[in-house]
């Protein structure tokens, strides 16, 4: 699958590659003047109203989105970011980004932190540098949910973690490489085709601070129950679904086990 064809993929099963509009025009509408705006991982879809932006990714290639269909920025008008203010570095290296304590009024990261190797030190910044923000991720449901760029994965390839938001805390889940491996750990892709825009992602506004937190588990038992239970909430199947898979697997483990003695 080419890239545009996964982004009509994700298109047609609810999530964009940039924040939700109608979130657009309320932290837009929230904003003076005078208000010092800082972008965080807005590379691949800068958010104009920014003065700053802070990427791993270089400022001559930005709005990358374009290349294959893809919206080259976000809110309307020209880039308030220049060159100058364009912060190329590691933004999880566990050193401090180059801004001082509080130094923004209003902080962006939009479809990032689920892409990061450390959406935690990534957390702490933002709350560090500025006063209040937003932050919009893929919902669980969609990260969860198979055929967004191959029927039997589920999510997107790049993506290292399942995400919740509740009230104000949000809370990382390692996207574990069994969420591919069982369709009882995962959503089918009618379910995909089924999320609204706003029902594939979630979002926190916040102020002064927030709260974030990653969950550990220990062992592939546990991995299982956390994945099973998420996904017979979201997507309830019937019983008798489980009873033959789980009679399927009983089987084939002597077979198994007979052919590698073979």
């Amino acid at each position: 699958m080419d890239c545009r064809e996964a982004v009509q993929r994700c298109q047609s099963g609810g999530k964009g590659d940039t924040l939700l509009e109608s979130n657009v025009q309320r932290v837009l509408a929230s904003l003076a003047d005078e208000h010092q705006v800082l972008d965080v991982g807005g590379w691949a879809s800068p958010f104009n109203r920014a003065q700053w932006i802070l990427d791993s990714q270089p400022w001559e290639t930005r709005g990358h989105y374009r290349t294959f269909g893809g919206v080259p920025s976000q809110s309307e008008g020209r880039e308030g970011f220049s060159r100058e203010s364009w912060v190329q570095r590691d933004i999880c290296d566990h050193n401090p980004w180059p801004f001082r304590d509080k130094q923004f009024d209003f902080v962006i990261c939009s479809h990032t932190l689920e892409d990061v190797r450390d959406p935690l030190w990534v957390c702490a910044e933002m709350i560090r540098v500025s006063r209040r923000g937003y932050i919009e991720v893929p919902s669980r449901a969609w990260e969860s949910s198979r055929g967004a760029e191959h029927p039997r994965m589920a999510g997107l390839s790049h993506h290292r973690w399942l995400i919740e938001i509740e009230g104000s805390r949000v809370r990382f889940l390692q996207k574990y490489h069994l969420l591919h491996a069982d369709w009882r750990f995962s959503l089918p892709e009618r379910f995909l085709r089924s999320l609204t825009r706003e029902g594939a992602v979630q979002w926190l506004w916040w102020e002064n601070s927030f709260e974030y937190e990653e969950t550990h588990l220990h062992g592939v038992q546990s991995i299982e129950k956390e994945l099973l239970d998420f996904a017979a909430r979201t997507y309830p199947r019937a019983r008798w679904r489980y009873l033959l898979a789980d009679a399927g697997r009983r089987f084939s483990r002597p077979l198994r086990r007979g052919s590698r003695k073979a």
